[in-house]
């Protein structure tokens, strides 16, 4: 792996900008720190401000988001109604610990709970948190049915976080390298595939929950189908087995409901949600209906800054713009127009292996390693973007992008990636 030093001076010799972008230099590039541990590859560029779907940097040059810090920004940046949240709050109180009753805890929990079918409701500061806490559940579920050791069905491909248990839980065996020896408890299965299910339903035993999400964002923009979700939540009922969807990334309306899994009409066990419910303000929660929601008792879990008054009524705020500015239904048709164009756009090229979409989260997938895409659509378009997988492209725009800023970045990737796949054949040629 290249380290970051080398990664910046990779950058430095080979910038370049697209005529269709607007020019003005390439970006000042930023120095990795010293005084930071290298666990990032960062870009070279130091945003300085933003509005919606646009960000500028250190030098005033102007560039168009299509990743939201990662599902993150969902109305976009600097969204006034949230600024002056944090703002008011935080001129009131920022936090006073869960030794106290909180008042926007209260309020959110209610919210989350009546949106999701759930009746109760764990906060927490990100996605990884929610996930441990639900593993949690897991572990006093089947402790409580007498199971001495707990497993949890996962699933390849996943992703659910970077803690020792819900790396054990990912599906990815590259960001596992290293941290051996994984939290036991876990038997992978196959995504999208009953059978395997049934399977590990008859042959492993100690099973008491499975985990995984209703769109792999990190695993390629793959999605559950509304006919597995309904089979696995009948397998799950029969076997007394608790079943816990992840939706830090698809949650929230992105896919153009709440939940994910609201598209196959189930009702999971347990729900986790993190990301977008902060607008960037850290907050995650984990939510539960039935017997899951009466597992814990007091010390059994606990967090000192999840639920302030600070994050939780940024997050009662997000709830009212969605539903306001009804955004879940723009996300279901800006994203549609988004797949459409680019499936249309990018036909011609075989090397285009899949284009696959579920509301405003989009994966390219192409047949070859492209994670240096990142890189150029920063330089050549002015454009943010992810690379998972090493091989897709994902787009995860804010909900809140106008249809112009949509077809914007669909034209800004389809000349992204036609500029990568030619250049790469003509290079092989």
């Amino acid at each position: 792996m290249r380290s970051p030093q080398t990664h910046f001076q990779d950058i430095a010799m080979n910038l370049t900008v697209d005529p269709g972008v607007a020019s003005g230099g390439p970006p000042r590039l930023a120095e990795p720190s010293p005084h930071l541990m290298p666990a990032y590859a960062r870009e070279p560029v130091v945003f300085e401000r933003g509005r919606g779907a646009r960000l500028w940097d250190a030098e005033g040059r102007e560039y168009l988001d299509a990743i939201a810090g990662v599902a993150v920004t969902n109305l976009g940046h600097a969204h006034p109604e949230i600024a002056e949240a944090i703002a008011d709050q935080a001129q009131r109180l920022v936090h006073t610990s869960n030794l106290y009753s909180i008042e926007w805890q209260e309020r959110l929990g209610r919210r989350l709970c009546s949106l999701s079918g759930m009746q109760r409701a764990f906060f927490c500061n990100s996605g990884a948190e929610a996930n441990e806490t639900a593993l949690k559940l897991a572990r006093l579920h089947g402790h409580r049915q007498g199971v001495a050791s707990p497993r949890v069905l996962v699933m390849e491909n996943s992703f659910h976080g970077r803690t020792l248990a819900t790396l054990a839980a990912t599906g990815n065996p590259a960001v596992q390298r290293g941290f051996e020896p994984l939290v036991p408890g876990f038997v992978r299965v196959p995504y999208n595939d009953i059978e395997a299910l049934r399977q590990a339903a008859e042959e492993v035993s100690g099973v008491v929950a499975v985990l995984l999400e209703s769109v792999q964002g990190e695993g390629g923009v793959r999605i559950a189908t509304p006919e597995y979700l309904r089979d696995l939540r009948r397998l799950c009922q029969e076997n007394d087995w608790l079943l816990m969807m992840d939706e830090v990334q698809a949650g929230l309306g992105r896919t153009g409901a709440w939940f994910g899994y609201q598209h196959a009409q189930v009702l999971p066990d347990v729900v986790t949600v993190a990301k977008g419910l902060g607008n960037g303000v850290p907050i995650g929660a984990c939510l539960a209906r039935g017997q899951a929601a009466e597992l814990f008792e007091p010390g059994n879990h606990g967090s000192t800054f999840g639920g302030n008054p600070l994050a939780c009524r940024v997050g009662c705020a997000v709830l009212d713009i969605i539903e306001r500015e009804r955004l879940m239904t723009q996300a279901a048709v800006l994203g549609r127009r988004l797949l459409t164009t680019l499936r249309a756009r990018l036909a011609d090229q075989p090397a285009v292996a899949a284009i696959r979409g579920h509301g405003l989260m989009v994966g390219i997938e192409l047949d070859r390693p492209c994670t240096d895409l990142v890189t150029r659509a920063l330089t050549e378009q002015r454009l943010l973007i992810s690379v998972t997988r090493d091989r897709t492209v994902r787009l995860l725009p804010a909900l809140t992008c106008t249809q112009a800023e949509i077809d914007d970045i669909a034209e800004r990737v389809v000349r992204l990636v036609r500029s990568f796949l030619g250049g790469r054949q003509r290079a092989r040629d």
